[in-house]
C-alpha cells in the first residue's frame, strides 16, 4: 500500500506511515530456517544457460532466499512464479509463526500485500468500463457523493486516479486504525477530502486516498459493498479462497494468517488495521496471487472465466502517462517496471510489517511474486525484494544491448540537475509538510562528471553514482538502473529513477523551505534559544553564589524573564513536534483521531511561540533603547529576537498552526 510511505523520498511521510527498523539484539534466538515448503520439484544444480524452468528457478531461489532473511532479520516469505499460464515454483521460506515455528505454506499461509491489493480495484473498475457503467475520463463526481474540488476548471476523472495524476496532496489521517471499533466504512475515511494541490493529469503523486475513492465508486456504481464485489467478480470466479479485503477475516482464514514483525528477532506485532480498504487491506496466499497473475498475463483469462476482456486487459497494461521521459511511466494502475528490453508492468505494496512485489513479463507469459511478514532490519525488505527482481530479470531475461558511452555533456547536465529535491507525493497544507523539510534528498555534481542522488541508495547504503548516457539520462555506474531529468524553460521540472515507481517523482525543493539555508537557519535558531535556557539558571546560580543583585527592573526585567519563559516554549514545540513523529512513526495506527488532542496542544503552543517572537522583538527595542546595557546583552538579544522570528517562520510555512487537525 505504500504504507511505508515509501522509503521513497518521502521521507517524512514515511517517517509516519513506515515502522523504523530495529538494530537492537535478538531478544529470543532465532529457530534455524525451515527447508523451503514447495508444490514444484526439488531444488537442483542450476543449469549453465538459465532457462527459467522449475529446476533452475528453485534452485536459484533456494541459494537467494534463505540467505536474505537470515542475514536481513526476516521470519519468512513467499515467492511464485507463474509461466505460460501455469504456477511454474512456488515457495514458502522461514516462518509464518517464529514463536510456534509454523513454517509459510505458499498454499495455505495468508500474507497481507499492501499496495498490490490497488491492483483489484483497478481490475474492478475496468470490469465496470466494459460494461458502460464507467467512464475513465468523466469527472469522479459524476459518480460518487463524495465530491472533489474544483482546480483550474479542470475536474479529476478515473484515468488520473489510476495514474496517480489527480493532484491530491498527502492524505494519511485514518489510514490505519488500532482497533476494530475504530473501522468506517468507505464513506467515513473519505469524509475528509484532501486538498488538490497540482494541476490533475499532470503530477504523478502516488495517492491511497485516490485509490479508496476508485474503490468507493465501484460499490456505488455496482450496487454491491466493496468487499463483496472483489469476491462475487474477481477472488470467486478465480478460484482464490484463501484471499480477502475484509477486517477482521473471516473466521475459516485467521488460523492461516501470518504473524507479522517488525524484524524477527523481536515479538510478533498485532494484525493491522486498514481503514482505506481498497488501498491495501488484502491478505492472500502465493498460490492464490498467481490466480491473479496468471489471469492477467493471458489478456484477462483464467481456465474458463474472463475476468477481463482482451482489448480491457491491454488497454490496462499500455501505458496510459509516462511523466519522464524516456522512463517507463504508468499503466493503468499497474507501474510499467521495463527492464533489459522486456515490457513488465507491476505494484509494490507495504503495510508496516508486510512488504511485497508482483512483476508480469507481459510478452513473455511470465509473473514473479513475493511477500515478506517483516520490514527487517533497517528496513531491509525493500532491498530483498528489489534485488530479487532485478536478478530474476538479469537471470531469465538478460539484457542484449550494448553498453552506452559517457556523453561530453555530462558535467554541463550534470550542473543542471544539482540541487534538492522532494517528493512528489507531498503535502502543502498540512503539517505533512515538514517532511517535505526534513527528507529532502540532494543531487551532487562530481568531479568525474558522474553525479550522486542522496535519496537513491547503492549496496551498503551508499548513495548511487550516475553516468549520463544520453540527453538528461543517466545510468548507473556498474548498474543497470536509470535516472531521467524532464526540463522546462532550461528548469528541472521532474526527476525519476526506474529504482522507484513512476507514481512518484523528485520536484526541486520550493525556495521557502530549500533545506541548504532552512535547516542550518532552524538548527541555529534551536542552538540560539537553547544557549539562552540553559544560560538563564547558571547566570541565576552565579549571581547568588556571588551574592550579586539582579540588576534589571520593571518592563526590562518583565521581558527578561518572558523572551526565556518564550524559549523554553519554543524548545517544547520542537520537542512536541519530533516526539509525535516518532510516535506515528512507531505506530501508525495512532493516524487517527486520538491523536486530535495532541495536535489541539501543539497547535496552541504554536501560536503561543508566535506570540513569543513579538516579545523578543519588544525585548530587542527596549534593550538597544537603553545606553546602559551591555554590548553582549544587546547582541543577545538580538540573536534571540532573530531565533524567534525564524521560529514564528517555520511555524508558519510549515502549517504548524491549527484549527484543522487533518492531515
Amino acid at each position: 500500500m505504500k504504507f511505508r510511505a515509501m522509503l521513497t523520498a518521502l521521507a517524512g511521510v514515511a517517517a509516519l506511515l513506515a515502522g523504523p527498523a530495529s538494530s537492537q539484539a535478538p531478544k529470543t534466538p532465532l529457530r534455524p530456517l525451515p527447508k523451503p515448503a514447495a508444490s514444484a520439484a526439488p531444488a537442483a544444480a542450476p543449469a549453465a544457460t538459465h532457462t527459467l524452468d522449475a529446476q533452475d528457478a528453485n534452485a536459484w531461489l533456494d541459494g537467494f532466499m534463505p540467505n536474505a532473511l537470515a542475514t536481513s532479520d526476516i521470519a519468512g516469505a513467499v515467492v511464485v512464479v507463474v509461466k505460460d499460464g501455469k504456477v511454474l515454483t512456488q515457495r514458502g521460506y522461514g516462518w509464518a509463526d517464529v514463536a510456534s515455528a509454523k513454517p509459510v505454506d505458499p498454499d495455505k499461509t495468508l500474507f497481507r500485500p499492501g499496495s498490490v491489493s490497488k491492483l483489484f480495484v483497478w481490475t474492478a473498475v475496468m470490469q465496470l468500463v466494459e460494461q458502460g457503467k464507467l467512464d475513465l475520463d468523466k469527472d469522479v463526481n459524476t459518480y460518487s457523493d463524495i465530491k472533489m474540488p474544483p482546480l483550474n476548471g479542470r475536474p479529476i476523472t478515473l484515468r488520473m486516479l489510476m495514474t496517480h495524476t489527480s493532484g491530491l496532496e498527502e492524505h494519511a489521517k485514518r489510514l490505519f486504525v488500532a482497533n476494530e471499533k475504530r473501522l468506517t466504512n468507505l464513506q467515513g475515511f473519505l469524509k475528509d477530502v484532501p486538498h488538490r494541490i497540482n494541476p490533475a493529469g499532470e503530477v504523478p503523486s502516488y495517492s491511497n486516498y485516490g485509490a479508496t475513492l476508485a474503490g468507493y465508486i465501484v460499490e456505488r456504481v455496482s450496487g454491491e459493498p466493496f468487499d463483496a464485489y472483489i469476491e462475487n467478480h474477481i477472488f470467486n470466479p478465480l478460484g482464490m479462497a484463501h484471499s480477502s479485503f475484509r477486517q477482521p477475516l473471516p473466521a475459516a482464514l485467521k488460523a492461516d494468517m501470518s504473524s507479522g514483525y517488525t524484524v524477527a528477532s523481536q515479538p510478533a506485532k498485532g494484525y493491522e488495521l486498514v481503514n482505506a480498504r481498497p488501498a491495501g487491506s488484502v491478505s492472500s496466499t502465493g498460490s492464490d496471487m498467481a490466480r491473479f497473475m496468471i489471469a492477467h498475463l493471458q489478456d484477462g483469462k483464467y481456465g474458463d472465466f474472463q475476468m477481463l476482456k482482451p482489448e480491457t486487459a491491454r488497454l490496462m497494461h499500455a501505458t496510459a502517462f509516462q511523466g519522464t521521459p524516456p522512463l517507463s511511466g504508468m499503466a493503468l494502475g499497474f507501474y510499467h517496471e521495463d527492464r533489459n528490453g522486456h515490457v513488465v508492468v507491476g505494484h509494490a505494496g507495504d503495510t508496516q510489517y508486510f512488504h511485497s512485489e508482483l512483476h508480469l513479463f507481459l510478452n513473455d507469459g511470465v509473473g514473479l511474486y513475493i511477500s515478506m511478514n517483516s520490514a527487517g532490519k533497517a528496513g531491509a525488505a525493500h532491498t530483498v525484494r528489489q534485488q530479487l527482481f532485478h536478478e530474476f530479470a538479469d537471470r531469465y531475461f538478460p539484457s542484449t544491448a550494448a553498453p552506452l558511452p559517457t556523453l561530453a555533456s555530462a558535467k554541463k547536465d550534470g550542473a543542471l540537475i544539482a540541487g534538492r529535491y522532494i517528493a512528489s507525493r507531498d503535502a502543502k497544507t498540512t503539517f505533512l509538510k515538514l517532511g517535505s523539510l526534513l527528507g529532502q534528498g540532494t543531487v551532487k555534481l562530481n568531479a568525474d562528471g558522474t553525479v550522486e542522488v542522496s535519496a537513491f541508495k547503492g549496496p551498503g547504503g551508499a548513495p548511487k553514482r550516475w553516468r549520463e548516457v544520453g540527453p538528461m539520462l543517466w545510468q548507473e555506474v556498474n548498474g543497470a538502473s536509470l535516472m531521467a531529468a524532464s526540463m522546462k524553460d532550461g528548469k528541472v521540472k521532474f526527476l525519476a529513477t526506474d529504482d522507484f515507481p513512476p507514481a512518484i517523482v523528485l520536484m526541486p525543493a520550493p525556495g521557502g523551505i530549500n533545506a541548504g539555508w532552512a535547516m542550518p537557519a532552524l538548527l541555529a535558531a534551536i542552538g540560539i534559544l537553547g544557549l539562552c535556557v540553559a544560560l538563564w539558571p547558571i547566570t541565576a546560580i552565579v549571581r547568588w553564589r556571588n551574592k550579586g543583585a539582579f540588576k534589571l527592573e520593571g518592563r526590562a526585567a518583565m521581558l527578561y524573564r518572558l523572551v526565556r519563559v518564550a524559549a523554553v516554549l519554543d524548545l517544547a514545540l520542537v520537542a512536541g513536534w519530533l516526539m509525535l513523529f516518532s510516535a506515528l512513526g512507531n505506530n501508525i495506527a495512532m493516524l487517527d483521531d486520538p491523536v486530535d488532542p495532541w495536535l489541539h496542544l501543539l497547535h496552541l503552543l504554536g501560536v503561543i511561540c508566535i506570540l513569543g517572537a513579538v516579545v523578543g522583538l519588544w525585548n530587542l527595542a527596549t534593550v538597544w533603547a537603553d545606553g546602559a546595557r551591555s554590548w553582549w546583552g544587546k547582541l543577545s538579544s538580538v540573536l534571540i529576537a532573530l531565533a524567534m522570528l525564524a521560529g514564528a517562520y517555520f511555524i508558519v510555512v510549515l502549517n504548524l498552526l491549527g484549527p484543522s487537525v487533518g492531515f
